[in-house]
């Protein structure tokens, strides 16, 4: 068996990293030719850190993120809503960490060529499109640079190249762009100093109007480099695909987060000492009646776009990465194993879509906005501790990142599953 992976982001590189070690070769296709540590923040739930640190990657990610400890939600003015703890804090056998996305591909990207081999990392081809028959799926791909074509073949296909994947347009070629909710995010990232005990994730304000704020790596200067987002509800009914990630002036976002300041964080502080601010359309997709044609399947942003609420699109690509490979390693029927995976994690990651839209475990914040708009005296005569408890409970066991499930479960791979190097075998369970 060997698979083409379609995309060299973090869903696709993690899955090169999980394939390699069940024993099945691998093949990665990028189409950016020289991907650089670019982007802003995310942050990686620790069931998606268990299956990194699976993966011998645990030293490293210590290295270039932080260890989250707790979550706050708060009002518009500041005032504290609920408080959480995240990670090991909250009992889990493994951290919560923010990490700058472009730090985490490059790790990524660097095992991947050590594990599989740099020559089995194709950077810089461009997906054209594929045929499958009844043993093997040919893709042809252009290379950026030379305009060159060529033509891989391989047992499977999987698409994990993005919210405008090519795979998916193939599967769906009526589907048409992703949709728009009507809402732009502006992010950047900037040395600051620690505000709380430097391990704290905030998110302040409501539905139309709020902001995330969190340290993710530590400086040389002692500061902390954070990472905040600033998102709200337009007017505009559709955002150009060409303006995606475009930079806008700081003027912008004072003009409606300048009086943004608490006794915790001064958020328009924060904006001037910033250099560059990006635009982002907050967008996702509907869900599909199915990722799985024969012997191509979707992964990731590609399979299960959706917005960006509570922190799960990143670690999600890495969990269908392990239960992908799971599969495979389970059966010598890779067409067999791609129905399965479909079948276990489809309809989980659709109800994860939906339920985003409704803002997810971040739906107490609308509540209270809608309750108490001018602020008040007590959060218990606006939302019972035992609401605030559901909101999120309800939204970690659908998206299984409960304390209780993440730490109980069996690992998706096996030890006799396993072949792969010494930092693998190393591991205890």
């Amino acid at each position: 068996m060997d698979v083409i992976v379609v995309g060299g982001g973090i869903g696709g590189l993690s899955l090169a990293l999980s394939l390699h070690q069940a024993g099945i070769k691998v093949r990665v296709y990028e189409a950016v030719s020289n991907p650089a540590p670019l982007g802003v923040g995310i942050n990686l739930q620790p069931t998606a850190v268990r299956e990194l640190t699976e993966l011998g990657l645990g030293d490293e990610l210590a290295q270039v993120g932080i260890a989250v400890q707790r979550l706050g939600l708060f009002n518009k003015f500041g005032q504290l809503v609920s408080e959480e703890s995240r990670g090991l804090l909250a009992g889990y056998r493994w951290p919560q960490y923010a990490i700058h996305r472009g730090r985490l591909q490059q790790l990524l990207l660097h095992a991947v060529r050590d594990r599989i081999g740099g020559e089995n990392v194709y950077t810089g081809f461009r997906l054209l499109g594929f045929e499958q028959d009844r043993d093997r799926v040919t893709a042809a791909f252009q290379d950026i640079s030379s305009e060159a074509k060529i033509t891989s073949s391989a047992t499977i296909l999987i698409g994990a190249d993005g919210i405008h994947s090519t795979v998916r347009r193939t599967l769906y070629p009526n589907e048409g762009e992703p949709c728009f909710a009507r809402q732009v995010l502006w992010r950047a990232s900037v040395d600051a100093e620690p505000f709380f005990d430097g391990r704290t994730q905030i998110i302040g304000g409501h539905l139309h109007q709020r902001i995330i704020v969190y340290p993710m790596a530590r400086t040389p200067s002692n500061k902390l480099l954070t990472n905040w987002i600033c998102q709200m509800t337009v007017t505009e009914t559709s955002f150009p695909r060409e303006d995606w990630s475009r930079r806008v002036s700081k003027e912008k976002l004072l003009a409606s987060f300048g009086a943004w300041r608490f006794p915790w964080l001064d958020l328009p502080e924060l904006i001037e000492q910033t250099s560059e601010i990006f635009e982002f359309p907050l967008m996702d997709r509907d869900p599909i009646p199915s990722w799985t044609f024969g012997r191509v399947t979707l992964l990731g942003d590609a399979a299960h776009p959706m917005q960006p609420i509570g922190a799960q699109a990143g670690s999600q690509a890495i969990i269908d990465g392990r239960i992908l490979t799971a599969a495979l390693a389970s059966t010598s029927d890779a067409v067999l194993a791609l129905r399965r995976y479909d079948e276990e994690r489809r309809p989980v990651m659709n109800e994860i879509v939906l339920r985003n839209r409704q803002f997810g475990p971040e739906a107490s914040l609308q509540l209270v906005e809608e309750r108490a708009p001018n602020g008040f005296d007590s959060i218990e005569d606006v939302i019972s501790r035992e609401d605030l408890d559901t909101i999120t409970a309800s939204f970690s066991a659908a998206a299984g990142i409960d304390v209780q499930t993440v730490n109980t479960r069996r690992p998706f791979l096996g030890l006799a599953q396993r072949t792969g190097s010494s930092a693998c075998k190393s591991l205890s369970f």
